[in-house]
This record gives C-alpha cells, structure tokens and sequence, in this order.
C-alpha cells in the first residue's frame, strides 16, 4: 500500500455517500491502494453545508477519521497564482475547486477526483489516476 496522503475532492466524497454498495465507489477503491486521506476544510464545508440534518452524524464520523486541512495565507497565495493562471488561460473553474486544487498543492498532495475536467487545467497539481470500472 502507498503510504503517501491523498487529499480527497468533494465529488468523491459524494459518490461515496450516495451509493448504496460502498464497494462500487471510487473511495472504496483509492483505500485498495492508498491508506492515508485528507480534505480540505473547503470540501468539509461543502458537505456540511449540504448535508440534512439526517446526515451530520455520518460524515462527522468520516472526518473525524481523516485530516482536514486548513486554508491559511500560505494556501491563499497559492489558490491566487492558480487563479490568475486560468483566468488567463481564459480555463477559470469554480472558486471552491480553485481553494481545494491550492490546498492539495500547498501540501505537495495528489488530488483524487471524478472531476477531472476542471481539475486538470490546474498546471501544478497533480491528480490521482482513477480508473472506475
């Protein structure tokens, strides 16, 4: 098992809430090969502010399990130069996906995702090769 940190985006945690065979899921396979798992605060805020009050108790048990990663100047910097570079690239993506690409890279961390459209015009980040079957 790869024992380097992967930081997980929101779409994966949501593929993994919503299906009933965890199995099936993305998560479930990245833990085949990874073991360590971190988010960004910024993904932890987009669950939390989506989920039911039906679904807190599940998802504070899965972020109590792994890192959450917090967005400070240092990140801040980052996510600004990834700003700039897309908007000039005319390639800008949602602002949240720009602070959560800034904080898998301010850590020197892959990023796992199902989002690979937005996330792959971010030249410095490197994502994790997801092959779902």
């Amino acid at each position: 098992m790869a024992k380097e940190i992967i930081c997980l985006d929101t779409s994966i945690l949501i593929d993994f809430f919503r299906k009933k065979k965890k199995e099936n899921t993305v998560f479930y396979k990245l833990t085949l090969t990874y073991q360590i798992f971190a988010v960004s605060v910024i993904t932890e805020y987009e669950i939390f502010s989506g989920s039911t009050t039906d679904q807190l108790g599940f998802w504070e048990s899965f972020f109590s399990q792994i890192s959450v990663l917090p967005f400070d100047s240092e990140t801040d910097a980052f996510a600004v130069k990834i700003f700039k570079q897309l908007k000039a690239r005319n390639k800008l993506i949602d602002i949240p996906d720009i602070l959560i690409a800034a904080t898998a890279v301010k850590n020197n961390m892959k990023l796992a995702t199902i989002n690979r459209k937005h996330f792959d015009r971010v030249g410095d980040l490197e994502l994790v090769d997801i092959t779902v079957s």
